[in-house]
């Protein structure tokens, strides 16, 4: 990882209802500790954390999964009075948002060391704004978790202003957020998704803008282990210059997550016609699929899963087939060269952006991470309830 820190520029166009965030691209955790040997010890630490938090007897509910492992996209928010900045995670596939309390002394909290990345801490007593509230937080994550307790204060996003935005001021953090560039996680999911009923702050925004709805555009890099100006969100309105003009909508069939049902997916010689429920998901880098799918894609690419460091693989120079997935009886494909990697596992192999979900029944069976959402920008349309795919565009593919 660079050693420095991210200072990501904001875009706000004060006389305008349409409004552009710049997201930078973070660079992969997983890449770097491959790179230095580091990461099968890092997934046993992983492991235990995750043993131990699954121990607790906390009635609380969890979170969806989030794969802090590798590449995210990061953005800039200000809160309090004066503005106190912090670089956040933009997760459509949550809906809270919370930043580390100053007061926190640990490591996680003030940014691991071997990192090179420092925390911004909130520092409430220098909020003339800021109102604490008695009631607690915690939030489940795939390594851990983070608590404390819920405030208001003013938000500001890219330019757009809430005086009270309910957020979490966390006093404790899992350790894998020490090694990361972040300062907390906004969520841009539904209210329903919310934990102790705090209302998102897209939700709160939505008076200010042109229309109801905001782009995703994710970049693509061929290296993943650079950190790298990524994407663009634009709160108001659609990205006419990264994404294209064509966009074809879904209705969704829950308003918690941004979930939508497939009616089939296909790789090479496998092919399902199962409708199944999905989620797009920008705080997941990979694709979370079922077990029959998993290994349908892997029969399709050859790959072979490496039990070190517990992902699947294929020779980088292969060919490969796209990923096509059916939504409202429209195809969408996913080439090789989104969902193939280089993760610098030497030998001239790269990873398969995949990993098995553990879902279905009512909720989603598949999270189309970064690799779908880098293919298609993705419009949410909070006002219609739908979202809306388009053709991304690209410079290095």
């Amino acid at each position: 990882m660079k050693t420095t820190l991210l200072l990501l520029a904001i875009i706000g166009l004060s006389l305008s209802a349409v409004i552009q965030q710049r997201a930078h691209k973070s660079a992969s955790l997983r890449a770097k500790l491959i790179k230095e040997g580091t990461f099968t010890d890092f997934l046993a630490q992983q492991h235990l954390a995750r043993a131990q938090s699954g121990s607790s007897n906390s009635a609380v509910a969890s979170q969806p999964f989030i794969d802090y492992y590798d590449d995210f996209y990061l953005g800039d928010i200000g809160l309090g009075t004066p503005y106190q900045n912090f670089t956040i995670v933009l997760d459509t596939g949550s809906s809270n948002l919370w930043v580390i309390d100053a007061a926190c002394t640990t490591t996680a909290c003030k940014g691991d060391p071997r990192s090179g990345y420092k925390k911004h801490q909130f520092d409430t007593t220098k909020s003339t704004t800021f109102v604490k509230t008695s009631q607690p937080f915690i939030l489940f994550y795939g390594s851990g978790e983070c608590r404390g307790y819920i405030s208001t204060d003013v938000l500001n996003l890219a330019g757009l202003v809430y005086p009270t935005q309910g957020f979490g001021v966390s006093t404790s953090i899992a350790s894998v957020f020490g090694q990361q560039p972040m300062d907390g996680i906004l969520g841009l999911g539904w209210p329903a998704l919310a934990v102790d009923g705090v209302v998102p702050p897209i939700q709160n925004l939505l008076d200010q803008l042109d229309q109801p709805i905001f782009t995703v555009w994710l970049d693509r890099h061929v290296k993943p282990a650079e950190d790298k100006l990524g994407g663009l969100i634009t709160y108001g309105g659609l990205d006419s210059e990264n994404c294209d003009a064509q966009v074809d909508y879904v209705t969704l069939s829950s308003k918690t997550y941004w979930q939508f049902p497939i009616n089939g997916f296909s790789i090479g010689s496998y092919s399902s016609n199962t409708k199944a429920e999905v989620i797009s998901d920008t705080g997941t880098s990979w694709i979370g699929a079922p077990a029959a799918a998993v290994q349908g894609i892997v029969k399709a690419t050859g790959a072979k899963f490496d039990f070190r460091n517990e992902l699947y693989t294929v020779p980088c120079t292969g060919s490969y087939p796209d990923m096509i997935f059916t939504i409202g009886g429209k195809a969408y494909n996913i080439p090789s060269s989104e969902y193939v990697l280089d993760l610098e596992l030497g030998k001239g192999n790269c990873a398969l952006t995949l990993f098995e979900e553990n879902g279905g029944g009512f909720g989603p069976s598949w999270t189309l991470g970064d690799t779908w959402i880098r293919t298609y920008c993705q419009i949410h349309d909070v006002g219609q309830g739908r979202i809306g795919f388009a053709r991304a565009h690209h410079s290095e593919i």
